[in-house]
């Protein structure tokens, strides 16, 4: 008990002195980087916004302070993300840069893994961990500076593969990356953590672009493969999204930060949990929360059906 309420106390304790410190965090047309983007400039915080969109950029500077500044960025582009760069240089000057959230992804393609071609990875992975990679380092000596923060979004799809595609693969890379570079900075006082939310109501767990997605796959899939799955194979998310973003500001504001963050119910009883669980245990869940394909004993043109011999 003890332990417990002095790590609440642990917890509690804020840094000073935030209406000096600026963050940059990427990803703010909608969802978890929008409204954390909002609550840190409610609490004094010098926000630079990245956002995809000029929209984006008009919405979000109409609903916060004019302290805030917003910024189009493509993390696949390297003239964009040289821009940013130097904007956050000139902002920031000898004090260095207080926080980094990563925030900016995306989800789709997301869908059976046989579904898939190379460029459907390649996508997602660009952005949701190459991308990400490359804003860390380009403004890692400026993190370094001011002794701060790098605030990574993951997922519990980091921990648990629940299906094919590129985002899984992409969020098991941030976990392993903010590993590295948590033991590789604690020496310079920056601090590493990474946010593991459950499933969220935010564009990128959008069902309509989900699910348009996946009919464009199926819509290009050979017919064999339809055959295999079956027609019917085709045929709930949580609203409150402050409490991903909550958990943004703690890592940024509090003076010992966690290193991971479970974000969600879901997230901290059903998906994490699982995570630790024996793979059997893990794959019988899985599979029994998505559809089963319609016939499972298919042949492939260089494979021979054994089972009416």
């Amino acid at each position: 008990f003890h332990v417990f309420c002095a790590g609440l106390v642990r917890e509690a304790l804020k840094i000073d002195g935030v209406r000096d410190k600026c963050v940059l965090v990427t990803g703010c047309d909608s969802g978890f980087g929008n409204h954390v983007a909002r609550q840190l400039d409610r609490r004094g915080f010098q926000v630079i916004a990245t956002c995809m969109t000029e929209k984006g950029c008009s919405d979000l500077e109409a609903a916060a302070s004019p302290n805030l500044r917003t910024v189009l960025l493509n993390l696949t582009d390297g003239a964009s993300l040289d821009r940013v760069v130097e904007l956050v240089r000139s902002v920031t000057g000898a004090r260095g840069l207080w926080g980094l959230v990563n925030n900016a992804g995306r989800s789709i393609p997301i869908g059976p893994t046989e579904w898939m071609q190379v460029e459907d990875f390649k996508k997602v992975l660009d952005v949701n961990l190459i991308g990400m990679i490359d804003i860390t380092l380009r403004l890692l000596p400026l993190v370094k500076r001011a002794r701060g923060r790098i605030v990574n979004v993951a997922s519990v799809m980091g921990r648990v593969a629940l299906t094919g595609g590129g985002y899984a693969l992409s969020k098991w890379g941030v976990e392993s990356f903010s590993d590295s570079l948590r033991r590789d900075m604690r020496a310079f006082g920056v601090k590493v953590s990474v946010i593991e939310p459950g499933f969220f109501k935010t564009a990128v767990t959008n069902v309509d672009l989900i699910e348009a997605d996946l009919l464009r796959l199926w819509n290009r899939l050979p017919q064999d493969i339809k055959d295999s799955y079956g027609d019917k194979y085709l045929e709930n998310c949580d609203k409150d999204i402050s409490k991903v973003t909550w958990c943004m500001e703690h890592a940024l504001t509090s003076r010992y930060p966690r290193t991971r963050y479970g974000a969600g119910w879901d997230a901290k009883l059903v998906w994490l949990p699982l995570s630790y669980c024996p793979t059997f245990i893990t794959d019988f869940v899985i599979c029994a929360l998505f559809p089963v394909p319609k016939d499972t004993r298919v042949v492939g043109p260089s494979q021979v059906d054994v089972s009416s011999t």
